[in-house]
C-alpha cells in the first residue's frame, strides 16, 4: 500500500495557493496558483496524487487533513453526480470541475481516506503542508515554484509537478508554471548545449509507452516530456 498526505494552502483564502502530496522525501510533488482558494488546493492535491500513481497496482491510503474534501470524495459525490452535479438545493455544486477529474481519477482505483489532525506534528502531514505553503509563498513573493521530484519510487519515476496543472479555479485553462533556470542558462536545451552532456535512457517497451502516453496527454513531445522533469 502507498501511504502519501496531501494537502493545501492559501493565503488569505482565497490567495496564492499551493498544493502538495508527499510519500517521502525523494518522492513528492507539488504547485499551486496566483489566486485560489483553501479547497481547490486541497482538493487539487489530492487529484494530483491519484493522477501521480495511476501507472501503479498498489492500494493508496490518502491521509487529508480536510473533512472536506475527504467527505467530497467519499460521501457527496455519487449523490451530485446523479441530480446533474447539484446539491440537495438544487444550487451548483462548488468547485465541481475539479471533483468531475476526481471522480474520473478514481476509476479502477483501490483506495482509502483516513483523516489527520492538521498542525498536530504528523510527519507526513506536516511535510505536505509545508510543501504547499511554500508554493503559496513564492506564488506571492514572485519567486520559483518549489514543484518537487515526484513520483520517484522503486525505480519507477514519472514527473507529477505544477507542470500538470492546465486548470484555473473558474475551469479556466493556463500556462503551467514555468521552470527555473538552469546553472544561469534561460532554458535546458541552453544548458545541455553548453553542458555538452548525453543522457541514455534504457526503457522496457511498457514504460516506453507509458511516457509517450503521458507527454501526449499534457501536449508535449516524449523530448519536451523528459527536459520537464529538471
Amino acid at each position: 500500500m502507498i501511504r502519501a498526505a496531501a494537502d493545501g494552502s492559501a493565503l488569505g483564502n482565497p490567495g496564492p495557493a499551493g498544493w502538495a502530496w508527499y510519500v517521502d522525501d525523494h518522492c513528492w510533488a507539488a504547485g499551486g496558483w496566483k489566486h485560489a482558494t483553501n479547497n481547490q488546493a486541497e482538493l487539487m492535491a489530492v487529484l494530483q496524487l491519484f493522477r501521480a500513481t495511476a501507472h501503479l497496482d498498489d492500494d493508496l491510503l490518502v491521509l487529508c487533513d480536510s473533512q472536506y474534501v475527504i467527505n467530497c470524495v467519499t460521501k457527496w459525490m455519487p449523490g451530485w453526480k446523479k441530480k446533474g452535479w447539484r446539491k440537495a438545493d438544487g444550487k451548483p455544486v462548488m468547485n465541481v470541475e475539479l471533483l468531475k477529474e476526481i471522480d474520473e481519477a478514481l476509476v479502477g482505483r483501490r483506495y482509502l481516506f483516513e483523516w489527520v489532525k492538521g498542525h498536530d506534528n504528523h510527519p507526513l502531514n506536516e511535510a505536505a503542508d509545508s510543501r504547499a505553503r511554500a508554493v503559496s509563498e513564492a506564488f506571492q513573493r514572485g519567486r520559483s515554484i518549489p514543484s518537487g521530484p515526484g513520483w520517484v519510487r522503486d525505480g519507477d519515476a514519472v514527473a507529477a509537478t505544477a507542470q500538470d496543472v492546465a486548470w484555473t479555479p473558474g475551469g479556466r485553462p493556463t500556462e503551467p508554471a514555468p521552470t527555473p533556470a538552469l546553472f544561469g542558462f534561460d532554458d535546458a536545451d541552453e544548458a545541455a548545449e553548453a553542458a555538452g552532456t548525453t543522457l541514455v535512457v534504457r526503457l522496457s517497451p511498457d514504460e516506453l509507452g507509458r511516457l509517450e502516453a503521458r507527454a501526449s496527454s499534457r501536449g508535449l513531445t516524449l523530448e519536451q516530456a523528459i527536459k520537464s522533469l529538471l
